[in-house]
Order: structure tokens, then sequence, then C-alpha cells
């Protein structure tokens, strides 16, 4: 399967400007013969804290799914998106209609007094693959991609907005996670100015022992596109068997010296 991750500018509070940037980059992946898109966190709404929020059948999101579907690129994409229980951080797919498919389960400082956090993981079929997914923060945490894996991930796609100055922890969280595992991993990252921050961006996929295949240019919008091989990863995790080798270690017990 061939998959993109893109690095785009977001437009704070403009979803329909937010929509026709990512119509162009369903153009770009379909050029490529990508079968799966992934965009930034919050790209639709924007980064900003009170966030804007978007309906999920609000016709604004239309054009998007139209081109999703007529290049049959299944496309996920960042949202701020309003729900019985609160506002989730959620992520959207077009291509199939639109849909609400996952909402961030691990918030960060600034983000929890606006959002209710998603209460459990998901793992997606995209065209046979079993797709992990996550947004931003959750990819920091091991246990959140080893679960994924655990459900049968083969690759763990994660939507990210890493302000600038980041980008070695950006970086080393997702190569971990995939050398962690044995799978691929992909991240699409906000870039550029949105609001009052500047993010670095971070497209890239990852092969399954952690190995960088692509990798977005620092500070410019870009489309980036990888194939993946089911195959490398049943002998990556035949050959390094951490995931089915992990125990239940028991706890840890305090002793004196």
């Amino acid at each position: 399967m061939r998959v993109a991750a893109a690095q785009l500018v977001s437009v704070a509070g403009d979803v329909a400007a937010n929509v026709a940037s990512a119509v162009r980059a369903v153009e770009q992946a379909a050029a490529q013969d990508a079968r799966l898109l992934v965009l930034p966190e919050l790209f639709l709404t924007g980064y900003v804290m009170p966030p804007p929020v978007v309906e999920v059948d609000d016709p604004v999101l239309a054009p998007l799914d139209h081109a999703a579907t007529a290049a049959g690129v299944l496309v996920l994409a960042g949202a701020a998106v309003p729900t019985a229980e609160g506002v989730r951080l959620s992520l959207l797919s077009f291509g199939r209609g639109v849909r609400r498919v996952y909402d961030k389960q691990h918030l960060v400082e600034g983000e929890v007094p606006h959002f209710v956090p998603g209460d459990h993981g998901v793992v997606l079929d995209v065209d046979g693959w079993p797709v992990g997914l996550s947004v931003c923060y959750d990819g920091s945490f091991p246990e959140h991609a080893r679960a994924a894996a655990q459900a049968g991930a083969a690759l763990y796609v994660n939507a990210m907005a890493f302000f600038a100055g980041s980008e070695h922890r950006r970086d080393l969280y997702y190569r971990s996670r995939a050398l962690d595992n044995g799978m691929y991993v992909l991240t699409a990252g906000l870039v550029g100015r949105c609001g009052d921050a500047e993010f670095n961006g971070g497209a890239a996929v990852h092969d399954p022992e952690g190995r960088t295949i692509v990798s977005g240019p620092a500070g410019e919008e870009a489309v980036v596109v990888a194939e993946l091989d089911r195959r490398v990863v049943e002998s990556t995790r035949a050959a390094h068997p951490m995931l089915a080798d992990v125990r239940d270690l028991g706890g840890v017990v305090h002793r004196s010296a």
C-alpha cells in the first residue's frame, strides 16, 4: 500500500481555506497513487485555544469528501468536533462519507480545559491494512502504540502539531514506536504559523526497524509518499520479537541496598 503524510499550514478558524488546502493535498497524494493520506492535528479548524469547532455534517467539509472519494484516497484529518460529552480533539475520515473515527486520548496541559479525552484506541481497516490511529501526544506513550500493535496494527499513524524547537523529541518518539513494535509509523504535522504558535512539520514514514523512509523538508509544506510492504512487518517481527515476547512483569518491589 502507498501512503501519504502531509505537513501543511493551517489557517486558524478558517475551515473553508483549510479544506481547500486539504483538497490540493489529496490531488498530490493521488498523483502518486497513495491510498491513504494523513493530515495534521487540528488541521481543519486550526491549532488555537480555545478551538473553533466543526460539525461532522457541516457542508463546508463536503469538498474534501468529494475529492477523496473521486481520487480513491482515504483521508484522515484533525478537527475539534462537538459531541454530547463535550468537544473532542478528533480525527475525521473522508472518502467514504465524513466520519469521526478517533478521539485523542492524551491531552497536553493547554488542551485539557477545552477537550474531553477519548476513552479507547482504534485500529482502522484500510485496504486490508490494520492501521492504529493516534494524535500527537498519544504517540509519546509507548503503551499507546503497543496497544495498537497488540490489536493487530501493522501501521501506526499520528496526526501531530509539534512546536518549533521540539524536532529531536518528535523524531525520536515515532522512530521508537516503530522499533518497539515492528510496525510502520507515519506522522503528519502542522508547519509554519497557526495563531500565535510556530510548528515544525515532521511529515515522515518510518520502517518497522525505526529507519526513516521518507520525510518532508524542514519548514516547508509538503506531501510525502512511501510504499509499505506487509512482508517487511512480518520479517521484522520474526527477527526482533519484542512484541511477542513482552511479559507481565508483575510490578516493582522496592528494596534497600
